[in-house]
């Protein structure tokens, strides 16, 4: 723990933490302050909320589905440092775009921004993974992998606790999401250089076909296809999840917009912990032993946050429960305990997985390898998306859709025993 923390004072690492940190808050302020306008603001109806937020999820996700082959061989055959100050520069151009949205309140406007904003995340992915194994030592690599990862949801806590506060002035989410975008491009320039470890490659465009090859020349290799498979139904459980929770807030809990912050912002933190309390138990070392317990505590916490939502008292006269309110309410405290539960036993499952696909491969392969696994993940989140879209229209709860995470939790174990056992 002590020695993954040292990284914090190496320019080899902390450029990087501190760009993908201010990335990461960026996305999920801006995100975050669209979904609580809309869910608050111009929806009075549940059915309509849920799809809305999985339309605007799946717009997020839609270019890691389609761009991620192209983003791996950009970031296996170019410098990735400098692809890094391109991406950040793009980044400010289309927060511009996404400012002027929130200050006319035009949603198609925010709607382009999340989408341009997921071009920005697919092309920035692959590299803050790949780019580990080249600027750390081996025995960092999973320290390392784990702080970024820890990193990430700090700072989409911090994104979301502050889009809660500041949806009501979009001046302010206007202006500070400009602000965090000049600043992460300035820090992106602090990276050091990394240089392809292979010759530079003809880049193919063609992006369905270079999709197919990238994703059919990874998945053959009998470990990384049961990791990629385990990340992947992770991923389109906390799709399910993050679609779920404003309107699960709103109309079974009766709540305002602020504990719809809270909620996002418990599960990003203890997913953080999460992440962090796995290198501990690993202590450096890429296994995934631990990740079946984990994945059916998760199941299991999933389970326990369906029961008592189910029991949830909301409030009679109509009025949306206050931050302290809700606080106070005698089913908080498992509520959340049930929600921080199943973000830290999902941040124990995946961080060593991601860890694992960047170890397991040469260097010159680690970020065509995350491409592919992103390009598997988001269709996986879309297909989850689309599951969570097709349920709210069928009149399906927020409540009982939490029965088929946990059942989805289940698989997802299978899969990381077979990986374990693989890797043995």
């Amino acid at each position: 723990m002590q020695t993954s923390i040292r990284l914090l004072g190496r320019r080899r690492f902390l450029p990087l933490f501190v760009t993908q940190m201010l990335g990461a808050f960026n996305d999920n302020l801006f995100k975050t302050a669209m979904v609580l306008f809309v869910t608050y603001q111009v929806y009075s109806d549940a059915r309509m909320e849920l799809q809305f937020n999985a339309l605007a999820t799946g717009l997020f996700i839609m270019p890691f589905f389609l761009l991620s082959a192209l983003s791996g061989q950009l970031a296996d055959t170019r410098d990735k440092a400098r692809i890094i100050r391109m991406v950040k520069l793009a980044e400010i151009a289309i927060m511009a775009a996404g400012a002027v949205g929130l200050l006319l309140s035009s949603i198609p406007l925010m709607l382009a921004a999340v989408l341009a904003m997921g071009i920005h995340s697919t092309f920035f992915g692959p590299i803050k993974y790949a780019i580990l194994p080249q600027h750390l030592h081996k025995d960092e690599v999973l320290g390392g992998t784990g702080l970024v990862e820890a990193g990430t949801y700090i700072a989409i806590l911090a994104g979301t606790i502050t889009a809660g506060f500041i949806t009501h002035d979009a001046r302010i989410a206007a202006a500070l999401v400009l602000v965090v975008a000049v600043t992460g491009w300035l820090t992106g320039r602090q990276v050091p250089p990394a240089p392809p470890i292979n010759p530079p490659e003809k880049l193919d465009f063609h992006i369905i076909r270079a999709s197919i090859a990238l994703v059919s020349g990874t998945m053959h290799i009998r470990r990384l296809f049961l990791a990629i498979c385990s990340i992947s139904l992770f991923w389109a459980i906390g799709a399910v999840l993050i679609i779920e929770f404003p309107p699960l807030v709103k109309n079974v809990l009766t709540a305002d917009e602020q504990v719809a912050s809270l909620f996002l912002a418990i599960f990003s933190v203890g997913v953080a912990v999460g992440s962090l309390m796995i290198n501990r138990l690993l202590r450096g070392t890429v296994s995934a032993r631990y990740a079946p317990a984990a994945v059916i505590a998760m199941s299991g916490f999933v389970l326990l946050l369906h029961f008592v939502a189910r029991q949830w008292v909301g409030d009679d006269a109509g009025e949306l429960y206050d931050l302290w309110a809700f606080v106070r309410h005698d089913g908080a405290p498992m509520l959340i305990l049930s929600l921080f539960g199943v973000a830290v036993s999902g941040g124990m499952f995946v961080v060593p997985l991601y860890a694992f696909l960047t170890t397991t491969v040469g260097a010159g392969e680690t970020a065509r390898t995350v491409a592919a696994n992103n390009i598997v993940n988001s269709g996986a989140m879309v297909i989850g998306s689309l599951v969570a879209f097709g349920l709210s229209a069928a009149d399906v709860s927020a409540v009982d859709q939490l029965l088929l995470v946990s059942a989805m939790c289940i698989v997802s174990a299978w899969l990381a025993w077979k990986l374990h056992c693989a890797c043995e």
